[in-house]
């Protein structure tokens, strides 16, 4: 089953993706859906409003999380390409909502950076409120998976010892276009740049699985549903190369996580 938020001519709204049309779920958007106890039965089950699949406009997943977490340094590949030790806990930061947007929306680059850079990663989205979960417990507490691409400016990342001011400009983060629910283990995921192929990775390269990170994080804080975590990114960064790389206004970054789904964005001016 797929879920996604979308746009239409009076607002947005939580729709189930079916093979013919998207059917509305009776929500503003997946946050509001997800917050129902019943959710995933409510879903199955829905019947509301249908639109074609052509030409549909998606939202961010969830429009409005309470949190976002994000993982730094999380695949072996790339840990070892920025001569790093794999780490004993997951490395936390966070972003705020101001920095999503759609799967197929427009990537705004952060001002005063001349070192943007990609980071494809399999993003996790919380369906039932958690607190000090037990790995049973984590992973029951996930809905699904979806796509991310966790945009960096790295000259502004590397200002200080805390990554957050590189990672949460606004509008620089592509969330969807849908989340996966109980559709099997996430594959490979990859990552292209102006049609070149730049991060490629199976999803079983994480140090710290999506459950792992559900039970670590739930130590600290209750994640609640439409939480989103980013579980971080596989080997292939630009910033990581010789010489380096780095995305430029009208470059297209295409994300892809098979068995998930696929991003299309284009790098414009930012506001």
């Amino acid at each position: 089953m797929k879920l996604a938020t979308i746009r239409t001519t009076t607002g947005t709204a939580a729709v189930r993706i079916d093979d013919d049309a998207a059917v509305e779920l009776g929500a503003t958007d997946l946050g509001a859906f997800l917050a129902r106890p019943d959710w995933k039965d409510a879903a199955a089950a829905a019947d509301g409003p249908r639109h074609d699949l052509a030409g549909l406009d998606y939202a961010t997943l969830v429009p409005r999380p309470e949190k976002v977490f994000c993982v730094g340094l999380n695949y072996r590949t790339h840990i070892l390409e920025m001569g790093r030790e794999l780490p004993r806990y997951p490395a936390l930061f966070a972003k705020f909502a101001r920095a999503l947007v759609g799967a197929h929306d427009p990537v705004e680059m952060p001002v005063g950076s001349e070192q943007v850079d990609w980071e494809a990663e399999l993003g996790v989205v919380i369906g039932a409120e958690v607190r000090h979960a037990t790995p049973e417990q984590a992973a029951a507490a996930i809905a699904g998976y979806t796509v991310v691409n966790d945009v960096t400016a790295r000259d502004f990342q590397y200002r200080s010892i805390e990554w957050l001011q590189g990672k949460t400009f606004e509008r620089s983060t592509p969330v969807g276009p849908w989340l996966v629910v109980d559709e099997g283990t996430p594959g490979e995921i990859t990552c292209e740049v102006d049609g070149d192929v730049v991060q490629k990775a199976d999803s079983s390269d994480l140090v710290f699985s999506p459950a792992d990170l559900v039970a670590y994080i739930s130590q600290i804080i209750t994640l609640v549903p439409g939480d989103l975590i980013a579980t971080g990114t596989p080997g292939g960064v630009g910033h990581a190369r010789t010489p380096p790389r780095y995305l430029a206004e009208g470059s297209e970054l295409v994300t892809r996580i098979e068995g998930v789904g696929e991003q299309r964005n284009t790098l414009v001016t930012g506001a």
